[in-house]
């Protein structure tokens, strides 16, 4: 152990965030996928928190990050689709921690400043907010990416595979932090572009030959048994599983770094992603679409040293995306900057023991629903090219609306693969109803704008 580090230790826990693009809470082993091994991120949920019932409430890369950076929904920040950049003047998350006396550093995919160009420059002021900036706006090629920001202003290509170089660079950077004579609690982002497309697979050799072929996958059960659909998606998710097990083995070697420091028992890990992706499911792919494989992501808070200040186990609280930046800085016991309009879930991992404690879990006054819009349409092909809306319950209820119209009502507690749709059947109308009114009561209250159907039952058919 460090013996400065042991004498000096930060007042105030240290956050670690790791997230991937379009990474589906499905595709874990610990959520049951057979076809992956996730054993790092595995031990993630089996000693922290997982919040299972957690969604992407706006399942699009640019739309969601403004959404998690500021705390607010993409119709308040502005940030409604790929290629709305991040208003430069507002406040994120990296501002609520700077003034509480964090070092503040983000590395990897940023994708907020109005992009999906490789060569695109983002100028210090638009970085967000962060001390420390290293990254990109956007470059979907993992064997070939550059990096530029504070250490070279001037764009400088990554060696190897993305995932692994961007976490050589966090795990360097904050060896240099933690060594350095001014350490302070630290918060730090990992945001890399796997397992988005192109599937390229990793070519170190430290993972030998990809270890899955697309004739062996198991398909999910409500991929279509149509030929051309399964035979894409088999190819693709190939790809797909082998750049999530190369992301999850550099997530053991982040938390070995943080062991190696001795800052592991300060530090909180938070491991997420931005949306899923369909892959096939219901005949479609990509994101932007309200089915669960496109909208439910992984969200595990880890803190090393078994239960130490922080509760384990599972919880099925409707977390979003405006709900990761008031939820992380919970944790830390720093308030909520009044701008944020997302519910703080940290009640949920604290122990009384913690210093930043602040009560037990009160269910009752949580949010019992999230929100979920793609507000502009994604016109990419074998995706839904339609404004939508969407409520998902804490019980499991889901009901989604285009303009002017109902469209889909599932129970996913028990249809998990959402192949029943009673959206037009009247056994359903009471749930129906409580979703609608909830769906309603969201739009106002966010001040949004959609057009809602009428569903009032015609009693003369």
């Amino acid at each position: 152990m460090n013996e400065r580090l042991t004498l000096h230790a930060p007042r105030r826990p240290n956050v670690v965030w790791v997230f991937g693009d379009q990474h589906r809470a499905q595709a874990t082993s610990y959520r049951g996928d057979g076809n992956v091994f996730t054993p790092n991120i595995d031990n993630l949920a089996r000693e922290g928190m997982r919040f299972d019932g957690a969604v992407a409430g706006a399942p699009w890369c640019t739309p969601f990050r403004g959404a998690l950076l500021t705390g607010r929904y993409p119709h308040q920040s502005g940030v409604v689709a790929n290629g709305c950049p991040l208003p430069p003047q507002m406040p994120t998350v990296a501002h609520a921690f700077a003034g509480a006396g964090y070092h503040t550093a983000y590395i990897g995919k940023w994708h907020l400043d109005g992009t999906n160009d490789r060569d695109h420059y983002v100028p210090p002021e638009r970085r967000g907010g962060f001390h420390y900036w290293m990254g990109n706006d956007a470059a979907n090629n993992q064997h070939e990416c550059y990096a530029f920001g504070t250490d070279s202003e001037t764009p400088v290509r990554l060696q190897g595979y993305e995932t692994d170089a961007w976490s050589d660079l966090l795990i360097d950077h904050l060896r240099t932090h933690v060594g350095g004579a001014d350490y302070q609690p630290f918060f730090a982002v990992l945001s890399v572009q796997p397992p988005h497309g192109p599937n390229l697979t990793p070519t170190n050799p430290v993972y030998g030959a990809p270890r899955l072929h697309p004739a062996t996958l198991q398909l999910r059960r409500n991929v279509p048994d149509v030929p051309w659909i399964r035979d894409k998606a088999r190819l693709a998710l190939a790809g797909y599983y082998a750049m999530v097990e190369n992301l999850d083995y550099n997530i053991g070697r982040i938390r070995l770094a943080l062991t190696e420091m001795g800052v592991d028992r300060d530090t909180y890990v938070i491991f997420f992603s931005d949306h899923g992706d369909m892959m096939g499911s219901h005949g479609q792919f990509g994101k932007s679409s309200p089915w669960e494989e496109s909208i439910r992501i992984p969200f595990l808070v880890h803190r090393t040293g078994g239960a130490y200040r922080m509760r384990t186990g599972t919880s099925n609280a409707p977390i979003n995306h405006v709900d990761i930046a008031p939820t992380t800085l919970g944790l830390c016991g720093i308030p909520v900057p009044a701008g944020m309009v997302g519910y703080d879930y940290s009640a949920h991992c604290k122990r009384p023991d913690a210093p930043e404690y602040c009560g037990p879990p009160q269910p009752d006054r949580e949010p019992h629903s999230a929100y979920l819009q793609q507000i502009p349409p994604k016109l990419m092909r074998h995706t839904v090219n339609r404004p939508w809306r969407a409520v998902v319950t804490r019980d499991g209820w889901k009901y989604a609306c285009t303009l002017g119209h109902d469209w889909l009502l599932f129970n996913t507690a028990e249809d998990p693969y959402e192949q029943a749709n009673y959206v037009y059947d009247a056994a359903f109308q009471a749930q129906k109803e409580r979703c609608h009114r909830l769906l309603a009561d969201w739009i106002a209250a966010t001040g949004d704008r959609f057009s809602l159907p009428d569903i009032t039952p015609d009693r003369g058919a």
